[in-house]
């Protein structure tokens, strides 16, 4: 896909390779926590730290899965590049409404993944 679609895709192969690349760090950073909070004498509420890291997550594979920029979305613009398009930004206010209302809900996703996500990691660990 090498065309600019409002509210449905604004990042090609490249930027998605960065966001899945950052989502997948992030949820590595959090396991990290999990790992050094069950293996020490660290309180057990100290695994709610790895929260901002399971949102990094989860938005940064959302953002790859469905080939659109969160931030890109809200200022506006797009970057096809790694997939046959270009770079620039969005004049048209449906289609800057469209990109912003696709922002939010994948933001939303990411919220809710993260409340699951971070409920579970914390209800399990304090089996540990």
């Amino acid at each position: 896909m090498a065309d600019y679609q409002p509210g449905v895709c604004n990042i090609g192969a490249t930027q998605r390779r960065a966001r899945r690349l950052s989502g997948i760090g992030s949820f590595g950073i959090a396991a990290a926590i999990v790992l050094a909070v069950v293996l020490s004498v660290l309180p057990r509420s100290a695994l709610w730290a790895t929260a901002p890291f399971v949102f990094g997550g989860w938005v940064g594979v959302l953002q790859d899965y469905f080939r659109f920029c969160v931030a890109f979305g809200a200022l506006a613009r797009y970057d096809l590049g790694g997939s046959g398009g270009g770079v620039g930004s969005v004049d048209d206010a449906a289609a800057v409404s469209a990109d912003r209302k696709r922002a939010l809900k994948i933001l939303a996703a990411a919220a809710v993944g993260t409340a699951v996500t971070t409920g579970a990691v914390v209800a399990l660990g304090s089996l540990f």
